[in-house]
């Protein structure tokens, strides 16, 4: 090893989902809404001013960050918006967990809260779930550096009620609280916001990439008191005073405005959830609860990793944890009718060879 090689900060990355290269196939892998944006979205974009690209961006994203405000009823100091909602997490560890104390988040949960503990030496603990994948209240009720809770949670989809959430605020009051919200919109149940006025230490963090269609032009944002959002912004010009692109500022505007739109196609991906937990039924597989656009499915008999190979040698793919108590699961984006026919009808198939 050479001398320098010692100052190079040694750390186990966040694995993304894959990003095939290639047309025609079923991609169910990244939870991905199946839907294009919001047409006003399209509108946007198209009447953009290319000269307007010379310009650097607002850096108060106030544009964005005052349409969410609207939104969701809120002050403007209370909203902050960055680049997709792992920027926003990122930067929301950078600025609040700067304890001896642990932070706490469950065994099973979103892989990228580790990572950014290991990479900013913030010390953690991570109570384990339940046998069914449930949250024990209790094991965030102890003396902590900060709790940070999917809800609902992933890669299991399982959503918690807002009392549930209310009752960890509650115990907590003396430390932050981020409530991870990026599939709400598919719950039906409250978000962590109306407690925001309540509770002045939480933050909940959303996204543009699930419900408003919008992964590729990465929008997060966080809302909270004007102290916290105050500490967010302070950490974002640390480092990037320019986080947000002029597109993608114009872009989520626009998605923001048309709610209509966003909630039917909610519905769509909420009905078709509950067709696919029906095939899934008759093809031999158990799930979890989902509150998401995705199913996390187990075959009675079949490995995950078994099928998940199969499906990926047919241009299916789905996306497959090779990590402890869940290295028998499988996380199923809930696409178009048509993707989800194809994943059956390839199963079934599968299934039935496998069994003759």
């Amino acid at each position: 090893m050479k001398p320098w090689e010692n100052n190079i900060r040694k750390i186990k990355p966040y694995t993304p989902g894959e990003q095939p290269g290639v047309k025609d196939i079923v991609k169910l892998n990244t939870n991905e809404n199946p839907f294009p944006p919001a047409p006003g979205v399209m509108k946007a974009l198209k009447g953009m001013d290319p000269d307007s690209l010379r310009r650097y961006p607002d850096p108060s994203i106030r544009l964005l960050t005052a349409e969410l405000a609207r939104f969701y009823k809120l002050e403007e100091d209370m909203v902050f918006a960055g680049v997709g909602s792992d920027d926003v997490l990122a930067m929301a560890f950078l600025a609040f967990f700067n304890s001896d104390k642990p932070i706490l988040f469950p065994d099973i949960s979103y892989s990228f809260y580790p990572v950014w503990c290991d990479l900013f030496h913030i010390p953690y603990e991570t109570p384990p779930l339940d046998e069914n994948f449930k949250i024990n209240r209790k094991d965030y009720y102890k003396e902590n550096g900060g709790v940070v809770i999917a809800n609902p949670n992933a890669p299991t989809g399982i959503c918690e009620d807002l009392s549930f959430i209310e009752d960890i605020l509650s115990h907590n009051k003396d430390c932050i609280v981020i409530i991870d919200e990026a599939y709400i919109d598919f719950s039906g149940k409250d978000s962590a916001v109306g407690l925001i006025h309540k509770y002045d230490n939480l933050i909940v963090v959303q996204t543009f990439s699930k419900a408003r269609s919008m992964a590729g032009m990465r929008i997060g944002y966080a809302m909270g008191n004007p102290v916290l959002i105050k500490a967010l912004n302070d950490v974002k010009y640390s480092i990037n005073s320019y986080t947000m692109n002029s597109t993608a500022i114009i872009a989520g505007v626009e998605a923001v405005r048309d709610a209509e739109y966003c909630r039917n196609a909610i519905e769509k991906i909420i009905k078709e959830r509950a067709r696919s937990e029906e095939q899934f039924k008759q093809l031999g597989f158990t799930f979890t609860e989902s509150g998401s656009n995705f199913l996390f499915v187990t075959h009675r008999t079949l490995p995950a990793s078994e099928i998940f190979n199969a499906l990926r040698e047919n241009n299916i793919y789905v996306r497959y944890f090779n990590a402890p108590r869940i290295d028998n699961y499988l996380r199923v984006s809930i696409g178009k009718p048509e993707d989800m026919d194809k994943l059956f009808a390839f199963l079934k198939e599968y299934i039935e060879s496998r069994n003759a």
